[in-house]
C-alpha cells in the first residue's frame, strides 16, 4: 500500500508573529455580522410590510353552495345530471374503491353506474363543516341488471366537498360509507362490501311495504317505515306456520264480502315480548286499502291491525329460517344497536319473503327487524 509524503515546506514555521495577522480578520468579521443583522432586520420589515399589505382571503357564501346542493344533487343519475360548471376542471373525486383529478373522469364515472346499474340517490341533508368544506348524507340504491337475479346493493354514507375559494367551484368530493371502516382508496374492505351484496336473493315481484333506507352498516339497515295494515291471528314460533292458513284464508276470501285480495310480501311473524313466548302471524295487506274498506273477517281469532310504522333495524339473511337460527340473528342484531348506542324496543319480527314449498333454501329472503325507540341520521 503506497502512502503519499507531505511534502517539508508545509510543516514550515511561518517568519514574523503570527498575532499581527489577526487583527485585519476580527475587523472583518464584525462589519459583516453588522451587516447580516441590518439585512436580517430589513427582510423582517419588508415581510412584514407584505403581510400587512396583502389582500384577505377571499370569502365563500357556503349558504349558497348548500342551497345549490339540494337542488342540483337530486339530478345525478337523471338525463339532467350534475351541473358541470359547479366544478372545477381538476377536481379531486375519491371513494374506497374510486378516484378520480378531473371533471371528466368524475361525470364518466357517473356515467357508467348508470348503464351498468339502476341507482337510485336520495339526498337527506347538506350542511356547512367549515369555512370552504360542506359534507352531505345520502343514500344509494344500485340494481345490477347484468346479473340474471339483478342484486341490489345499496350504500349509505357521507360526502365532504371542499370549496376552492379563488374559482368559486367545488374542487374536492370524498365520499365515506357507514358500511367500512377503512374508506381510503383502495379499500379491499370496501370492494369486499361490494361482492357480497351480489349474492343470490329471490324476493317475488309482489307489494311490500314501504320504507326508506336511512342507513346501512356492516351489520344491518335502518330504515322508516311508513304505516301499514295486517290481518292477524295468534302463532307458535317466530319462525314457525301456525295460523298462516288462516289469515291467508282471509285475502283469499274468507271475509265478510267474500272479497279477494291481492298478496303481498313479506309474512311476518311477530314476538311480542323479551321470551318470544307471545307470537302472531301477519300478513301485509296492499297499500290501498284502508281500514274503512277492508271487508271484516268471518273468524274471531282473526283481527285487523295498523301498524304505524317507524324506525326499524334490519338483518338480512339467507336459508331456512329455524327457530335457532332466527334466535341468533335476533341476538347478532340487537347487540350490535346496543354497542352502536341504539335503543331497541323490546321483541323482534321476522320476515319472510318466500313460499318455503317452492324456494331453494339457500337462495331464501329472511329479515329480523327490531323497532327502535329513536333515530337521528347524523
Amino acid at each position: 500500500m503506497s502512502v503519499a509524503r507531505l511534502s517539508d515546506p508545509i510543516f514550515r514555521p511561518l517568519s514574523g508573529h503570527i498575532t499581527s495577522l489577526y487583527p485585519p480578520q476580527q475587523i472583518k468579521l464584525k462589519k459583516s455580522s453588522v451587516l447580516v443583522t441590518r439585512t436580517m432586520k430589513t427582510n423582517w420589515k419588508v415581510k412584514m410590510s407584505m403581510v400587512e399589505q396583502s389582500p384577505p382571503k377571499p370569502t365563500v357564501d357556503v349558504k349558497q353552495f348548500v342551497d345549490f346542493l339540494y337542488e342540483d344533487l337530486p339530478h345525478l343519475f337523471d338525463d339532467q345530471g350534475i351541473d358541470r360548471t359547479a366544478y372545477d376542471e381538476r377536481v379531486k373525486f375519491r371513494d374506497p374503491i374510486t378516484k378520480h383529478d378531473t371533471i371528466s373522469g368524475y361525470l364518466f364515472n357517473i356515467a357508467m353506474l348508470k348503464k351498468i346499474f339502476t341507482p337510485d340517490f336520495y339526498l337527506h341533508w347538506v350542511k356547512p363543516t367549515g369555512p370552504y368544506e360542506i359534507t352531505t348524507r345520502w343514500t344509494m340504491i344500485m340494481r345490477f341488471v347484468l346479473l340474471p337475479w339483478k342484486p341490489e346493493l345499496i350504500f349509505t354514507g357521507t360526502s365532504v366537498m371542499g370549496i376552492n375559494p379563488e374559482t368559486n367551484k367545488f374542487c374536492s368530493h370524498e365520499d365515506f360509507w357507514d358500511s367500512i371502516k377503512n374508506n381510503d382508496y383502495f379499500s379491499l374492505e370496501g370492494l369486499w362490501d361490494v361482492m357480497k351484496q351480489l349474492r343470490i336473493y329471490k324476493t317475488p315481484d309482489l307489494e311490500t311495504p314501504k320504507f326508506q333506507i336511512l342507513k346501512r352498516t356492516s351489520t344491518y339497515e335502518v330504515r322508516r317505515y311508513s304505516p301499514f295494515i295486517v290481518v292477524e291471528t295468534d302463532g307458535e314460533k317466530l319462525a314457525g306456520s301456525t295460523g298462516f292458513n288462516t289469515v291467508a284464508g282471509y285475502i283469499f276470501g274468507k271475509n265478510s264480502t267474500t272479497e279477494k285480495i291481492a298478496m303481498t310480501t313479506p309474512v311476518f311473524t311477530q314476538a311480542f315480548d323479551a321470551d318470544m313466548s307471545k307470537v302472531s302471524i301477519q300478513i301485509v295487506l296492499p297499500s290501498e286499502k284502508d281500514m274503512d274498506s277492508l271487508p271484516d273477517p268471518n273468524q274471531e281469532d282473526i283481527s285487523l291491525r295498523k301498524v304505524e310504522g317507524g324506525i326499524a333495524a334490519v338483518l338480512k339473511f339467507s336459508g331456512k329460517p329455524t327457530e335457532d337460527i332466527v334466535a341468533e340473528k335476533e341476538k347478532i342484531l340487537r347487540s350490535s344497536l346496543l354497542r352502536d348506542g341504539l335503543k331497541p324496543k323490546t321483541g323482534c319480527l321476522l320476515a319472510r319473503y318466500n313460499d318455503p314449498g317452492r324456494t331453494w333454501n339457500f337462495i331464501m329472503r329472511n329479515e329480523v327487524l327490531i323497532w327502535l325507540e329513536e333515530f337521528s341520521l347524523d
